[in-house]
């Protein structure tokens, strides 16, 4: 079956992963200061922690807004559950706003409604690659005294009136999960231009540990010494793994150019359809695109999802909505509360997109769906 997303593994990458499995370090060593420094280069100067996946990256990063028991935090049902799950696990509040239904992302006036006196972080997540309304967000953020954090899962490499993603926020969490814009096999990271933030994450992703005496609260003891002032969780990203991924945003740029590409050719093929909405791009929004959001008629999605599937084409959803899962459910969120997400979701289906793609599986694609949907 032709997958909706998959990696990339070229010769360098083998041998990169090689030449760090025959090194001294197999942890924490050269390779993750180099990849952060990578990733600090696409994000525009932002300081970068690696961690073990985009979860982690945004555990760490609710962890670096100090977020607390009472504390509100207002997001996008519009995603992957780890949007809320990890906040949840500080016994944080979500607060779901609506979407804006041309590109998926939360809509500034939404979430600036759903803001209260105890809303601690304002947290967006760039749908699609599509990145969100930054400088809205950043200014109601800073109007309510909260942090804006974009989980940018989707969208390294990503832009916005030509500022790079991990710019635009407080903080910002990148995944390299395997379907993502570039691989580490598991990983993620916390970007941030604040110093602050950026000691608290690295912080919490190493097990709370703190060496500079100077910061310690006991005398010298020695040099082995260290202390365990906040607790923490061991979320370090392997020297393998980052070797990986050094490798891998070296070809970022040509990711980007080749998944617009094959965003191109499903456009063309498939505007003035009038059972297909393409997905929406915002004035000034250079996407890296990681899926492409096909929206069918509602009444005949999982028909056609079923149907495409079946001849052999793995298109996905994304996503349900996070408060109808069980676990929201329990807590007393209903269905109804955002309907413009809940009407996206019903439309919905994830057409195949990554760099290897050839234009002749693209062009097999468009076919099917076309014959599927009708012209």
């Amino acid at each position: 079956m032709l997958p909706y997303g998959r990696q990339d593994i070229e010769q360098a990458d083998v041998d990169a992963v090689v030449a760090a499995l025959q090194s001294d370090w197999l942890t924490t060593g050269p390779e993750v200061a180099r990849f952060e420094a990578a990733i600090s280069k696409v994000a525009g100067g932002a300081s970068a922690t690696a961690v073990t996946s985009g979860t982690a990256a945004l555990h760490t990063a609710y962890a670096a807004a100090n977020l607390a028991p009472g504390d509100e935090v207002v997001s996008t049902p519009m995603t992957f559950v780890a949007t809320q799950s990890t906040a949840c696990a500080f016994g944080a509040k979500i607060v779901f706003a609506d979407i804006d239904p041309f590109t998926g992302n939360l809509d500034p006036e939404a979430a600036a409604a759903a803001v209260t006196e105890k809303t601690k972080v304002i947290a967006t997540v760039d749908y699609a690659g599509h990145p969100v309304k930054g400088p809205e967000f950043q200014k109601l953020a800073a109007e309510s005294g909260a942090l804006f954090l974009e989980d940018a899962a989707h969208s390294i490499g990503s832009t916005l009136n030509g500022v790079p993603v991990g710019q635009l926020a407080d903080l910002t969490t990148f995944s390299f999960f395997p379907t993502k814009n570039l691989t580490t096999a598991e990983g993620g990271a916390v970007v941030t231009t604040s110093a602050e933030l950026d000691k608290r994450a690295r912080n919490f992703k190493g097990l709370g540990m703190i060496r500079d005496p100077k910061e310690m609260r006991a005398q010298d003891e020695g040099s082995w010494f260290y202390e365990v002032q906040e607790f923490g969780l061991n979320y370090r990203l392997p020297d393998v793994l980052c070797a990986l991924g050094t490798s891998q945003i070296a070809r970022l740029g040509q990711y980007k150019a080749r998944r617009q590409e094959i965003h191109d050719r499903y456009n063309a093929a498939f505007a003035g359809n009038e059972s297909l909405t393409l997905p929406g791009v915002e004035q000034g929004a250079e996407p890296m695109w990681h899926l492409y959001p096909l929206r069918v008629p509602a009444e005949r999605r999982r028909a056609i999802f079923d149907e495409l599937r079946t001849r052999g084409i793995g298109v996905q959803v994304n996503y349900i909505p996070s408060y109808w899962h069980p676990v929201f459910q329990d807590m007393g969120y209903k269905k109804g509360m955002c309907p413009n997400a809940e009407q996206f979701y019903a439309q919905e289906i994830s057409l195949p997109l990554f760099a290897t793609l050839t234009n002749d599986q693209v062009d097999m694609v468009i076919e099917n769906v076309l014959e599927i949907v009708g012209e």
